[in-house]
């Protein structure tokens, strides 16, 4: 089997009758790892170097004119014509919808989790990545220190509304995991581990959101999914 598109003149398919992953290990990254890893999908990854700049190259810009992280491609999309799709949100929509895993069937409980994955996207993901940028990389040096704690509020606010929602369950949508938690669990990561921000957003004060981080991260599809993209591009069975 052949692929024809623009990307695999840069990272051909070792396995082009599998699902590729484009990605690196950031916290919008693993969420498609993750995914794929707890739906037992056939998929080959190949790591975007996003600090070589590889997400501005013309192969991958021609799957994701956005020029980010992950993109997929899956040769048997819908209909069974190929699909080149990016956002992270949207390509967990589309797994759950096509392998029928972690996301409910009841219309009702489906727009419920597909609210809380916008929220993500919209919310968490950003202020957190703010959180990071001036409290770990360039804006750590600014003296004016207004924008990084106007973004650690924001942040404990969003954890606070995270715990809240946590207080008397253990999954974002009760007692079943959903991509509702997939989306979150490497941006919670990720803020009180690589960005450092842990006393930043007094993140012991939510101790709801910190045992449902500690459940999810102890689940062993979440960890594959965290290295998917960490060393190689690796073809997963």
């Amino acid at each position: 089997m052949t692929i024809d598109h623009p990307i695999f003149t840069r990272w051909p398919a070792q396995y082009p009758d599998r699902l590729q992953l484009f990605s690196t290990p950031t916290p919008n990254g693993v969420k498609v790892g993750i995914m794929l890893e707890e739906t037992s999908f056939a998929y080959e990854s190949h790591r975007i170097d996003i600090m070589a700049n590889e997400a501005r190259d013309p192969a991958f810009l021609a799957l994701n004119p956005n020029g980010k992280i992950p993109a997929i491609y899956d040769p048997d999309g819908p209909s069974g014509t190929p699909l080149a799709l990016f956002e992270s949100g949207a390509i967990l929509l589309y797994l759950a919808d096509k392998t029928g895993q972690f996301i409910s069937a009841d219309p009702n409980t489906r727009y419920e989790t597909i609210q809380w994955v916008m929220w993500q996207m919209g919310g968490v993901g950003p202020m957190f990545g703010q959180v990071g940028f001036f409290n770990k990389f360039a804006g750590k040096a600014y003296e004016d220190k207004r924008p990084r704690d106007r973004y650690a509020a924001e942040s404990a606010r969003l954890l606070g509304v995270l715990d809240e929602r946590l207080a008397d369950r253990d999954w974002v949508m009760g007692a079943d995991y959903s991509i509702a938690d997939i989306s979150l669990l490497g941006r919670v990561r990720n803020l009180i581990g690589f960005y450092e921000a842990r006393d930043l957003v007094g993140f012991n004060r939510f101790l709801h959101v910190q045992a449902w981080l500690d459940r999810g991260l102890a689940r062993p599809a979440v960890q594959r999914g965290l290295e998917v993209t960490a060393l190689t591009e690796e073809s997963r069975l």
